[in-house]
């Protein structure tokens, strides 16, 4: 793997718990909106760490963002104590850097839950999310996030505008770039801790459903469950439904 950077992290939960898990975010995004997961999980007693990826938030930039060079940076975070990580927790991007860091290195998480992750995009995903990315960057204001996402907690929409404006746009459009293909399959199918996917509703946007799914859902050591109603992002979409799976996945 690439060279790693040392990611800046955000806390909820006592640092003193038996149980630590690592949170990481998607593209465009940041530790900070990782809250809703990052709380529930302090209140069912875990230690939450959520870091920004490199090119976000306070993390450090770069020239590399291809997806094994995030997995690099995640693999070097570990608990304050040592050791494993009880679980890790990737969203989209982060789902993808995690997958491939515990795939290299098994004794890095004990456990791996991946919302909605981005295990293989190409064709009509990728135009979404470029596409996507580009409305975030054009308009990064409370009034544009709020209406497109009516729904969202109004923390989460600050906290998008705040990511969305401490982000590279650089390093974003990179990440695209850099990812041809983006395909991270073969590192899905060489997991060996248990694994769950808490996809996300296909009848609104996933970008882990169909065939897809079914080949990475081959591997007998992973599962998965939808939120229903949600969309890609479903711990802003329907938080408390995705805050349940997680911990049912967790138990």
């Amino acid at each position: 793997m690439p060279a790693p950077l040392v990611l800046p992290r955000l806390t909820w939960g006592d640092p003193a718990s038996t149980k630590t898990v690592l949170l990481v975010h998607g593209l465009g995004s940041s530790a900070a909106l990782m809250w809703r997961i990052g709380t529930a999980l302090a209140d069912a007693g875990w230690c939450a760490v959520a870091v920004d990826l490199r090119g976000h938030g306070d993390a450090p930039r770069a020239l590399d963002y291809t997806v094994a060079a995030y997995a690099a940076d995640v693999a070097a975070v570990r608990p304050e104590r040592g050791g494993a990580w009880d679980a890790v927790i990737g969203h989209s991007l982060g789902g993808a850097a995690s997958t491939v860091a515990a795939a290299a290195d098994p004794d890095w998480t004990r456990r791996l839950v991946l919302i909605d992750p981005a295990i293989h995009i190409a064709g009509r995903d990728a135009g979404i999310i470029r596409r996507s990315q580009e409305r975030a960057f054009t308009e990064p204001n409370v009034e544009s996030v709020g209406a497109e996402h009516p729904h969202w907690h109004p923390q989460d929409v600050e906290l998008k505008v705040d990511a969305v404006r401490r982000a590279s746009a650089w390093a974003v459009e990179e990440t695209s770039a850099q990812n041809q293909p983006w395909d991270v399959r073969e590192a899905a199918a060489r997991l060996t801790v248990p694994t769950h996917v808490v996809g996300a509703d296909p009848e609104e946007y996933s970008i882990f459903t169909g065939d897809l799914a079914d080949e990475v859902l081959k591997n007998p050591v992973i599962t998965m469950s939808i939120v229903t109603g949600a969309g890609h992002s479903p711990h802003r979409d329907k938080p408390e439904a995705t805050v349940e799976q997680i911990l049912e996945a967790l138990r």
